[in-house]
């Protein structure tokens, strides 16, 4: 290189020097984003070490239901080791356990942090707490749950296995999360029981570590024809007044979708005429909700599930398993692989797969006039250094608009209430309440009995509480899971006993 081509000395420097600017501008931001944007969240979560090794020899703060009763305490062992305690199995699968041996599940994994007094459970409070001589200050959960509740839902499903979720619809504060069978969560933090106390459990063919109102995934039946009503009214595709000339004729012969027979034999009853939304709803017509699902199609089934939760992880204090219409294998609208697929999974069939949580917030969703409250289950944390943080009610969206779901509701309310929708779910009305609701029975294949379901709530027409009832294999959902839930909404309004 010449003299004459060399560059100025001057701007090699000046362009070294932005490029070392450069650089450690964005190493002085993504510390500033991990350090603080960041921080609570690394901080908080259960697989850190420093939340693990806390968490192992720390006293935990309690955990209380939502008249102070105690869920979780802790006792010392023989060394004067902390460890934990459980009062009451039924709330085992929400509470969940601490073991020094097996780290920990439900809310105690969840809030781990929190108990053990590493996050006071705001970013602020957790940066400030940081600079605190004493960084350490346990923190007591307050939840929305109901012992009493609980405990009536466990026995109710007695032997069987299933789940009972009960919220608030105008809160979505869950008063009740049963899932059975429960297990002894003291047996598992206890060091002198918790070797063989787990691997009994982990081998039990029952799957009691399961929780299954947040993880079971389970065929829906006909409560689902809630979702498909819901989407078809909210897009246009059919009114209340909507009737299908086919179907009577169908009710008879059997509805043929692209050479598939959907039968639907038990609504002889209604007789020759067309029925519209709100009969259809309340004697469970399979007719009708498939062509209804067929006529808003794949994608604005999919559109509106997606709205009420379904498809992603709902937002709450514990870890929940995804809902979903369909497996997404086709490319028939909504992912959907025909119109068969579409019209089975419109009255509950097909590939579609629920929670209980999932189908009891489409009843608080048809509650609470179309506006869906985020599930909540811890709503205060209190300590004596930091005082108590409120949790309050958050709305996550509006779902449908006001007469859309009123008019479900009115379907639903006719489902337990009507002349013909009583024969079926009779067991679900609460005496003297105007009540709404839905049976599902999920057709599984092969010999075993279905799967019994009911979803609903109560009063029909100033919704205070909400409920999902799930009884794996029970039989049909009017004969076993609807009963269920009537004594269980009779007992939350403050009957029964």
């Amino acid at each position: 290189m010449t003299l004459g081509t060399r560059r100025p000395v001057g701007i090699n420097v000046a362009r070294v020097g932005l490029a070392l600017a450069v650089a450690f501008s964005g190493i002085a931001a993504g510390a500033g984003y991990w350090q603080v944007f960041e921080a609570s969240r690394l901080s908080n979560a259960p697989d850190n070490p420093i939340v693990v090794a806390a968490a192992r020899n720390a006293v935990r703060g309690r955990i209380l239901d939502r008249d102070g009763r105690v869920l979780a305490g802790n006792r010392r062992d023989q060394n004067g080791e902390p460890y934990r305690i459980y009062p009451d199995t039924s709330v085992a699968p929400v509470v969940g356990y601490a073991s020094r041996q097996f780290g920990s599940s439900g809310l105690e994994r969840a809030y781990d942090a929190q108990l053990v007094g590493l996050s006071r459970g705001d970013p602020v409070g957790d940066l400030l707490q940081k600079f605190d001589r004493d960084r350490y200050h346990p923190q007591e959960l307050r939840l929305s749950l109901s012992l009493r509740l609980q405990r009536a839902a466990v026995r109710a499903l007695g032997s069987d296995r299933g789940a009972v979720v009960m919220l608030d619809p105008r809160s979505g504060e869950v008063l009740a999360l049963a899932s059975t069978p429960v297990f002894d969560a003291s047996a598992i933090a206890d060091p002198a029981t918790s070797t063989a106390a787990f691997d009994a459990l982990r081998d039990d063919p029952r799957q009691p570590l399961l929780p299954r109102a947040t993880q079971g995934r389970y065929v829906p039946g006909s409560i689902f024809k809630i979702v498909t009503g819901l989407a078809a009214l909210a897009s246009g595709a059919i009114t209340p007044e909507t009737t299908f000339r086919q179907q009577p004729r169908a009710e008879r012969e059997g509805l043929f979708v692209s050479g598939f027979r959907i039968r639907d034999g038990h609504h002889l009853m209604t007789g020759s005429h067309a029925l519209n939304l709100l009969e259809a709803t309340e004697v469970s017509c399979n007719i009708y909700y498939a062509l209804a699902g067929i006529r808003t199609g794949g994608e604005a089934l999919a559109d509106y599930a997606g709205r009420l939760g379904f498809g992603g992880a709902i937002p709450f204090d514990l870890a929940t398993a995804r809902s979903q219409v369909t497996n997404g294998g086709g490319s028939f609208g909504g992912g959907f692989l025909d119109d068969v697929e579409l019209a089975n999974a419109s009255y509950g069939q097909a590939e579609t797969l629920v929670t209980p949580l999932q189908m009891a917030l489409v009843a608080a969703t048809v509650a609470n006039d179309g506006v869906l409250m985020r599930p909540r289950l811890v709503t205060a944390m209190t300590s004596p250094e930091t005082g108590t943080r409120e949790i309050g009610a958050q709305e996550l969206r509006r779902v449908v608009e006001v007469d859309v779901a009123r008019t479900m509701r009115e379907g639903m309310t006719r489902a337990v209430e009507g002349d013909l929708g009583r024969l079926f779910t009779a067991g679900a009305k609460v005496p003297g309440i105007l009540t709404a609701g839905k049976s599902g029975t999920a057709e599984l294949g092969g010999s075993g009995e279905p799967h019994s379901w009911f979803i609903g709530f109560a009063p029909a027409d100033n919704p205070a509480v909400a409920i999902a009832v799930l009884v794996e294999r029970g039989g049909r959902g009017g004969e076993r899971a609807a009963p269920l839930a009537g004594r269980m909404l009779e007992l939350a309004l403050g009957g029964g006993g």
